[in-house]
């Protein structure tokens, strides 16, 4: 439904004339339609921007809508199987259909793609969860000019003001785990994050920080690397770690991919796990299980922040706000095999720090 006249805005005919298009051809582009051609739809497009055109909203209060999208970072992972099963149990119980896409469009020549923000008003979705996505300005102010609601899973960066979220509380979990490593008798403990500037990973090393301060152990800068939540760059920056002059006996990894690549490290060095060095991890994806041995880790409630998100999105679509933009669900500790006490990590400070790969 397109708007036609508004004391609050242009109409759709002021747009199209700033355009250069006919009416009709601006009503396809404002409501997703594909007959369009690419340059068409780049006029009207900045057109709509440029006079702040606003859309009514597509859906009535009163009448259930049937779609959803979720768009996650990518379907490879044990982690995005979490969500979407977090993701389909909540939508089955509210009625919904899902749809799965798998990243975002990239940029193009400068200009942030559209594609995918057009179907969604193609197919009728009603509302958007995003799970660890980084959204341009352009595409949020996309999203509020057309007035589709949505909530982010996980957000990577720190979403605009008023834009709604559901996280884990990785600054908790990351003063468990340290926590843990400490109540081992654990002192020379180091951290492996993910990115150093994005929530989740800056968090979780703020809560070790924390955890070592309270236990009043003085914080070492060299005992904290970023691994960009890759295997790779936790085998790399465990490599690293080893070679220190006073290596760590403990390692608080923070998910339980990276956990993995030191994992692997540890393993080249002929390092034991925990006889030489502890190590614990963050998600508690089944991987945790799975390595050998079973891997110590702190849990993120994965599926309940993504049932949780839809629940969110499923009354914001229904009209109502809710009462805060950050909803953050516990996480903790699942003991396992990978963490033991400190006194027998002492070996890895000793003969076997410099042994290389063979």
């Amino acid at each position: 439904m397109v708007r036609t006249g508004s004391v609050t805005g242009p109409t759709l005919a002021v747009v199209a004339r700033e355009a250069g298009v006919s009416v009709p051809t601006a009503s396809k582009v404002v409501n997703g339609r594909e007959d369009v051609a690419p340059e068409t739809r780049r006029r009207v497009t900045e057109a709509l921007d440029r006079l702040g055109y606003v859309r009514r909203p597509r859906f009535e209060a009163s009448k259930p809508p049937g779609l959803v999208d979720l768009v996650v970072h990518s379907l490879e992972s044990s982690r995005s199987g979490a969500v979407l099963h977090g993701v389909e149990g909540a939508a089955h119980d509210a009625g919904l259909e899902v749809v799965v896409s798998a990243g975002l469009t990239r940029t193009r020549g400068g200009r942030p793609e559209r594609d995918w923000l057009d179907k969604l008003t193609t197919r009728g979705s009603a509302g958007v969860l995003f799970n660890l996505a980084e959204l341009t300005p352009s595409q949020y102010a996309w999203l509020a000019q057309h007035r589709i609601p949505f909530v982010m899973i996980d957000p990577v960066l720190e979403p605009p003001p008023g834009v709604v979220s559901v996280g884990a509380a990785n600054w908790q979990g990351g003063v468990l785990a340290t926590e843990h490593l400490l109540s081992l008798g654990h002192e020379r403990i180091a951290v492996i994050g993910g990115f150093r500037r994005k929530m989740c990973g800056s968090a979780r090393v703020a809560g070790y920080r924390s955890a070592l301060a309270s236990a009043g152990i003085r914080h070492r800068p060299e005992y904290v690397r970023y691994g960009g939540f890759s295997e790779t760059g936790a085998h790399r920056r465990m490599r690293e770690l080893l070679d220190l002059p006073e290596p760590p006996t403990a390692v608080f990894v923070c998910s339980d991919r990276m956990a993995l690549g030191a994992y692997q490290t540890l393993s080249e060095r002929e390092l034991s796990v925990p006889d030489d060095v502890s190590v614990i991890g963050f998600d508690d994806l089944p991987e945790s299980r799975w390595a050998t041995p079973a891997l110590t880790t702190v849990r993120q409630p994965l599926s309940e922040m993504a049932a949780t998100a839809l629940r969110l999105l499923v009354r914001m679509m229904a009209g109502e706000q809710p009462e805060g933009t950050r909803t953050e669900l516990s996480t903790r500790l699942v003991e396992r095999a990978s963490t033991g006490p400190a006194q027998s990590g002492r070996r890895a400070a000793g003969s076997l720090r410099g042994r290389p790969p063979r």
